[in-house]
């Protein structure tokens, strides 16, 4: 398992768990907005390829975590990316920790075997743009048919999950918002986003803007009408 970066401790990526964040290198994805564009572009993942960390150095910090921490957050880049994956999140699980993956949703196969073992406690999935916006805004890659499918196994699936959205003025109009809406129709729980320019993949993203609070006020309103709960983070 290929492991750029550690966060050692959160209370904000894993709801009302204490939990350490495993960042993977590479995504199938290139969202201009990304705040962490060196576990994206390979150029910037070879540049710091020599300061990985060993598989058996997280498991030697994890077991001192014991008692202490509740769960481990995979995150990334895109950790379906990774072969080894659902033998990492065994051995993580062997040790009592709960597992939280987050995802762009972009391959439900691997999501659904992960899953259909009993692997995940919860999952936060991507929800970037409406479908048919997907690929200009994500590149090439994006499979939208697989988008779908991993929307309808979490909304099905009685493993706890969250869909998430990060908002950007100038992208996400009233229109898209609304197919936004439709595509998660039924869904128990999105979490809104407002955009944070400067430290982005694409370098024209810091003159995006984000929405204003009384902005964001309204578009929570326009996502209630069709999602359970929907939170401002």
């Amino acid at each position: 398992m290929l492991i750029s970066g550690i966060q050692k401790f959160t209370i904000l990526d894993y709801p009302e768990k204490t939990a350490c964040v495993v960042f993977t290198p590479g995504c199938n994805f290139r969202c201009g907005y990304c705040h962490n564009p060196e576990f994206v572009l390979p150029e910037k993942i070879q540049a710091i390829r020599s300061s990985f960390i060993p598989e058996e150095t997280f498991f030697h910090f994890l077991e001192e975590r014991v008692g202490f921490l509740e769960g481990v957050v995979i995150s990334g880049g895109e950790p379906t990316m990774q072969g080894d994956l659902l033998d990492f999140i065994r051995r993580i699980r062997a040790r009592g920790f709960l597992v939280k993956l987050d995802t762009n949703g972009n391959n439900p196969e691997r999501l659904k075997q992960i899953m259909d073992e009993g692997l995940l406690d919860y999952v936060a999935m991507d929800v970037k743009i409406s479908l048919a916006a997907y690929l200009g805004l994500v590149g090439p890659r994006a499979k939208t048919q697989a988008l779908q499918q991993s929307i309808a196994l979490l909304m099905q699936s009685s493993v706890p999950y969250e869909f998430r959205s990060t908002l950007i003025k100038e992208i996400h109009s009233e229109e898209i918002l609304e197919n936004m809406a439709q595509l998660i129709a039924g869904a128990a729980c999105l979490f809104l986003q407002s955009f944070r320019p400067g430290h982005t993949l694409d370098e024209s993203f810091s003159a995006y803007h984000a929405f204003s609070g009384k902005e964001m006020e309204r578009i929570q309103a326009l996502f209630e009408r069709t999602v359970a709960k929907v939170v401002i983070r």
